[in-house]
């Protein structure tokens, strides 16, 4: 990944349009004109660009997302998580009592399969679009690490945009930054992927996943 000195030039154009396109239109249509129904359809097609540009993004290599996953920082894990745990119970408690643990204690099995599932289906497409893509290929556009991070994490909220909760856009713009500093060390993709992983089933468990699902969507 390069952060690059922005310059005008067609190249950098194309980049921005389609920057443009992925991470600001795409949420927004989500947001204010389809049904929840089209949610994961959606989403299956960002992926599926996603995957399309960066085969064609200069210097990329598919081997790139094996790379990390024996380099942890599990102590970065470790922060983050701890982070979500409090966030999340903190929220939980003070919006919605009667959530808490409401998955694991109602549902187990669901909770269970959740907890199998959830990182291969929902944590690792997630992180190949809002790390490995926006990484890989629109990092140039800004000047500086700081701003792309902060980028970074907005577009991740933006996307969330359609739950309609301050809380869904709190915690999933930290989370973004989290999660690109995690990208952006030495565990790489890997890293962002685990750490999405852990997060996201800490906010499930806690309860307070009922501003995360398409059930919340208005």
């Amino acid at each position: 990944m390069t952060i690059g000195t922005p310059q005008i030039t067609a190249e950098r154009a194309r980049l921005a349009a389609e920057f443009a396109v992925i991470f600001l239109a795409a949420p927004l249509v989500m947001a204010f004109a389809l049904p929840p129904d089209w949610l994961h359809p959606l989403f299956l097609c960002v992926v599926a660009v996603a995957i399309g540009l960066l085969a064609v993004t200069p210097d990329f290599r598919w081997r790139e997302l094996l790379h990390g996953w024996r380099n942890l920082d599990w102590r970065e894990i470790g922060v983050a998580a701890a982070l979500t745990a409090v966030a999340s119970l903190v929220f939980v408690l003070w919006l919605v009592p009667d959530a808490l643990f409401r998955l694991p204690r109602r549902a187990p099995g669901f909770w269970l399969l959740l907890m199998v599932l959830y990182p291969i289906l929902s944590a690792l497409p997630q992180e190949l679009v809002f790390r490995a893509l926006f990484f890989r290929r629109y990092a140039a556009l800004f000047a500086d690490a700081r701003v792309a991070l902060l980028v970074n994490g907005g577009v991740f909220a933006l996307a969330h945009l359609l739950f309609w909760s301050p809380v869904t856009l709190s915690m999933t713009f930290v989370g973004g930054v989290l999660f690109a500093r995690g990208y952006l060390g030495r565990g790489g993709f890997a890293q962002a992927v685990v750490m999405h992983a852990i997060c996201g089933l800490i906010v499930f468990t806690a309860g307070l996943g009922v501003f995360f699902y398409h059930g919340a969507m208005r």
